[in-house]
């Protein structure tokens, strides 16, 4: 039996990032005394979400892996707690500008980068503004608490993505998420966000994990941004899910907070072959959809 412990972390962003981080610094400490072994932290949690607005001087936020302060730090806290942290940053590698997660072992290995596979581009959720489709593939890592891969916020509405992790062996997803309020469409995209993961989960026969932040996120009026003005309100429900798809722990809406479930990785691995969802895939079928 290799059970491990997945705690995902739902924090509310101030406007400094060194406020941030160590935020999610204490944060990830107090999971780890809870005893997570793999912890998850929400998308771009440096700053409030800057893709709200267009403002070129946002792209000098980016920096290369191995200056990011937040996974310098979080290296450190990783290695001294014995924990795997995925850690969101905006990444800058020469011209390019990505959306990126970089998988820190229990020892504070970088394992590898993943950088956002699919860029939305929406009111007030401007990421292709800001970010390069990611060129590394769907990625799953190797590390000491199982396999995982991982997927970035807009990323998560995509079946195709869980399936190609899954197919490379992920024994967890895990989706670290800004979303909140639909500024321009009358909706409540939560359940159906919720429910797309859980679809993920089901299908795949492997648990999810999704942390999300919350509060209310506004911007003023600058002649930088031509004057927009527009506020988004994160609407936090970060969960867990079995490999059935049933949640088994979720936060609130508006609340910081730490939720965590433990899951037997080699039971799930058991219930994945004697399903055999993978055993009877006919992919040469689905081909000529798919064009």
């Amino acid at each position: 039996m290799r059970t491990v412990t997945v705690a995902a972390i739902q924090m509310k962003m101030a406007a400094e990032p060194e406020a941030n981080i160590k935020k999610a610094d204490r944060m990830v400490r107090e999971a780890a005394a809870r005893g997570a072994q793999i912890i998850l932290l929400p998308e771009l949690f440096e700053r409030p979400y800057f893709c709200q607005e267009r403002q070129y001087d946002y792209y000098n936020y980016a920096l290369p892996l191995q200056e990011n302060p937040a996974v310098r730090q979080l290296q450190d806290t990783a290695r001294e707690l014995e924990v795997v942290l995925p850690v969101s940053f905006y990444e800058r590698d020469e011209t390019r500008l990505f959306n990126s997660v970089a998988m820190l072992d229990a020892d504070g290995t970088v394992l590898g980068v993943y950088r956002k596979t699919h860029i939305p581009d929406d009111h007030y959720y401007q990421e292709k503004f800001y970010f390069t489709p990611g060129n590394t593939g769907f990625k799953v890592w190797d590390t000491r608490y199982g396999r995982i891969g991982v997927g970035i916020c807009w990323d998560q509405w995509f079946p195709e993505a869980a399936r190609c992790m899954a197919l490379a062996g992920a024994e967890l997803l895990l989706y670290p998420t800004a979303i909140g309020s639909e500024p321009i469409l009358s909706t409540d995209s939560m359940p159906h966000w919720r429910r797309c993961m859980q679809g993920h989960a089901g299908c795949n026969l492997v648990p999810v994990a999704a942390a999300n932040r919350v509060g209310l996120e506004t911007v003023h009026p600058s002649a930088e941004n031509g004057g927009q003005e527009s506020s988004l309100r994160f609407y936090g429900s970060s969960f867990l899910a079995d490999g059935t798809g049933a949640i088994v722990a979720e936060a609130g809406r508006d609340e910081e907070t730490i939720i965590q479930a433990s899951f037997d990785l080699d039971l799930c691995r058991q219930e994945r072959m004697s399903w055999g969802v993978f055993r009877d895939r006919r992919p040469e079928c689905y081909h000529a959809l798919t064009k």
